[in-house]
C-alpha cells in the first residue's frame, strides 16, 4: 500500500509524540520493507500505535476526515455508480450522495488528486474524499460481489427451471448445456462477497445443496437440480487439476481464482458419498498477511509469555485445538514475530496455507514420499533455527520433533486436543517419554474461534439472574475454573442485527485461549509417576493460566464476543 503522506512525516510526528525512538523506527521500517509489508501494519501490530489514532494522525495531515465502514452503512446504488474495475484500479469507493448533490468517497489516498479529478468528471459532480483503510475498501468492493452473487443466485433457479421445464430431450444433455463456467465462477464469487471461509456443495437424493461456512456457521444458501451436478464437479477437477474420470477415490487440489484485483487461493477436496462425490473448497486470500498475536485475540499479558518464550533459541511451542479452531493461524502469527534476517524459518506443511516471505515453505507430498516425519528430516539439513511442522500426527513426527527441539532448534507445531493442559497425555499418547516433554516442550497454547459482536449494531446490557447462572454452571463445569467464586461482569453486549452482518448480529471471528507456560513445577508434575492432570492443570493455573472460558467471558466484557457464543463453542 503507498503511503498517502512521506514515511519520513509519520516518523517525525511519533517521534515528536514519545511513542517511538528514531531508532526503533527505522527498525521497524527496514523490517516492513524486507517482509513487504506496510509501515503503517508493522507499527500497529508492534503496539507503537493504536491504528484508529494513527489514522486520525494521517487524515489531519491531508486535512479530510477518516471514515470506518464498521460504523457507516454504505449506499450500495451509490457505490455502483463507478464499475467495480475502476473502484479496485483507483483504490476508491463512493459510499454516500450528500442532499447538496456532491458524493464523499473512501479512499486509501485522498492526496491522489488524479483519482479525484476523475470522479468529479464521470459524476458530473463535486467529490468529498475519506481517508479509508485498505480493509475498509474491501468491505465496500464486497458490495459489487454481494449484488452480483445475489442477482446471479436468482438468475441459476430461473435458468435451470426454464431450461427443464422446456425440456424435450435427455435431462443429461439440458443439464451439460447450461452456463456451468459461469455458475461456477459466481458460486465462487458471492461465497467470497459473503465473507465465506469454505462451500460446500452436497448432493443428496434429488438435489444439489451449496452451503457457505461464514464466521463458522454454515449456511443453506441455493439448491439446484441433481442432473448439473455431474457438469458442476467436473468444472471444479478441471480447475483443480484433479483427474475427471475418477469417481470413487477421494481426491485433493487446489487452485487459484481472481476476483477484481484480489487473488483466492482455492482448496479443493472431493469424496465420494452415497448419491454421488461432495466437493469442499476452503477459500484463502493468496496475499493475505499473518496477523499478530494481538490481531487474533490474544490478550497483552498472555503477548508478553509468549514473546518471551519466542526469545529461546530451543524448545517446543504448541497450537492446540480441534479442526477449524485456527492453530495454523496462530503459527503464522508466531513465525512472522521471528521472521528476521537473522533467523532461517523453514516449514513442512499440509496444505501451505499463507505464502510468507523470508520463510522456506514446504508442501506434503507423500506419492513423492514426502511426509511429516521424512520432510522434518530432510529440514534438518538446511541449517534452520526454527522450524514448523503443521502437526505432529504420529509417533515417527511426534519423536523427530522431540528430538529437533532438543538439539539446539525452535520448535513449533499442533497437536488435536480439547485443551492445552491435555496436550501432555496425547504426547505420552504418542510414545514420547515424560522426562523429554518436560525437558523441550515451552508454552500450548490451546484456543476455539468465537464470533465477534458486528460494530454497526453492537449494544450493550446488564446481565440478569439467567446469564450469571450460566456463567456460574460454566464455570464450574470448566476443569479448574474455579467454579462459582468467577465474577459476573457488570455489563455485557451484543449485535441486534443489521445489513452489515446479515442480521445476525456477529461479524468476523477471533480465538479464545488458554496458554499454558511449563515451569519447574509443572515439569516435576509432568515426569511424576503415576501422572495427574489435575495436579497439572492446578499448578498451570496457580502460574497464571485461565481457562478458555474465563479468557471468552473477559472478551465478552470487552464488547468483542458474546456470553452465548463463549458457551456454544467451548460446550461444542
Amino acid at each position: 500500500m503507498r503511503l498517502p503522506i512521506p514515511q519520513e512525516k509519520i516518523k517525525q510526528i511519533l517521534v515528536d509524540e514519545g511513542l517511538i525512538t528514531p531508532e526503533n523506527f527505522d527498525a521497524l521500517a527496514d523490517d516492513a520493507a524486507r517482509k513487504n509489508q506496510s509501515i503503517i501494519d508493522v507499527l500497529v501490530s508492534q503496539n507503537v500505535v493504536e491504528g484508529g489514532y494513527l489514522r486520525s494522525i494521517i487524515a489531519t495531515e491531508l486535512g479530510v476526515k477518516p471514515v470506518d465502514f464498521s460504523h457507516y452503512t454504505i449506499d450500495v446504488e451509490v457505490v455502483r455508480l463507478i464499475p467495480e474495475g475502476v473502484a479496485r484500479a483507483r483504490q476508491a469507493i463512493l459510499f454516500r450522495q450528500e442532499s447538496d448533490g456532491s458524493y464523499d468517497v473512501a479512499m486509501t489516498d485522498p492526496s491522489d488528486l488524479e483519482t479525484i479529478e476523475f470522479l468529479t468528471q464521470h459524476l458530473g459532480a463535486k467529490v468529498r474524499p475519506f481517508l479509508a483503510t485498505p480493509d475498509d475498501l474491501n468491505r465496500g468492493f464486497s458490495v459489487y460481489g454481494l449484488a452480483v452473487g445475489q442477482d446471479f443466485k436468482k438468475l441459476i433457479e430461473e435458468n435451470v427451471r426454464a431450461s427443464l421445464q422446456n425440456a424435450s430431450g435427455n435431462l443429461q444433455e439440458v443439464a451439460a448445456g447450461l452456463p456451468v463456467v459461469g455458475i461456477v465462477d459466481n458460486i465462487l464469487s458471492y461465497a467470497v462477497a459473503s465473507r465465506a471461509s469454505d462451500v460446500h456443495i452436497e448432493i443428496l437424493e434429488e438435489t444439489v445443496i451449496i452451503r457457505y461456512r461464514i464466521d463458522g456457521i454454515l449456511h443453506s444458501i441455493l439448491e439446484l437440480t441433481k442432473t448439473i451436478h455431474p457438469a458442476i464437479v467436473a468444472r471444479i477437477k478441471i480447475l483443480a487439476g484433479l483427474k475427471i474420470d475418477e469417481h470413487y477415490e477421494p481426491q485433493d487440489g487446489r487452485f487459484h481464482y481472481k476476483i477484481g484485483n484480489d487473488e483466492i487461493d482455492v482448496r479443493v477436496s472431493i469424496i465420494p458419498t452415497f448419491h454421488g462425490e461432495k466437493v469442499e473448497m476452503r477459500l484463502l486470500e493468496a496475499a493475505q498477511k499473518p496477523l499478530s498475536l494481538e490481531e487474533i485475540g490474544i490478550l497483552a499479558r498472555d503477548v508478553v509469555r509468549i514473546t518471551e518464550n519466542l526469545k529461546r533459541s530451543y524448545g517446543m511451542i504448541l497450537s492446540c485445538g480441534p479442526t477449524g479452531s485456527g492453530k495454523t493461524t496462530t503459527l503464522y502469527a508466531l513465525m512472522n514475530i521471528l521472521n528476521r534476517p537473522e533467523v532461517n524459518i523453514t516449514t513442512i506443511e499440509d496444505p501451505i496455507e499463507y505464502n510468507m516471505r523470508y520463510v522456506n515453505q514446504t508442501q506434503i507430498n507423500t506419492q513423492a514420499g514426502i511426509t511429516f516425519a521424512s520432510g522434518l528430516r530432510a529440514l534438518l539439513r538446511q541449517d534452520p533455527n526454527v522450524i514448523m511442522v503443521g502437526e505432529i500426527r504420529d509417533a515417527e513426527t511426534a519423536d523427530i520433533a522431540i528430538e529437533t527441539a532438543l538439539t539446539g532448534h525452535l520448535l513449533l507445531s499442533s497437536l488435536h486436543t480439547n485443551d492445552a493442559p491435555t496436550a501432555i497425555p496425547r504426547l505420552f499418547d504418542l510414545n514420547v517419554p515424560p522426562f523429554l516433554v518436560g525437558s523441550v516442550l515451552s508454552v500450548v497454547i490451546a484456543q476455539r474461534l468465537v464470533r465477534k459482536i458486528c460494530p454497526s449494531c453492537v449494544s450493550s446490557y446488564v446481565p440478569g439472574p439467567e446469564i450469571a447462572q450460566l456463567i456460574t454452571d460454566q464455570a464450574n463445569e470448566s476443569v479448574g475454573a474455579g467454579g462459582g467464586t468467577m465474577k459476573i461482569p457488570a455489563m455485557l453486549y451484543r449485535g441486534s442485527g443489521c445489513s452489515q452482518c446479515g442480521g445476525t448480529g456477529y461479524r468476523g471471528r477471533l480465538g479464545i485461549f488458554e496458554i499454558f507456560e511449563v515451569n519447574d513445577d509443572i515439569k516435576k508434575i509432568i515426569i511424576a509417576t503415576p501422572f495427574n492432570l489435575k495436579a497439572l492443570t492446578d499448578a498451570a493455573r496457580s502460574a497464571g493460566m485461565s481457562t478458555m472460558f474465563e479468557d471468552g467471558i473477559a472478551k465478552a466484557e470487552l464488547a468483542l464476543t458474546t456470553v452465548e457464543e463463549v458457551l456454544r463453542v467451548i460446550r461444542e
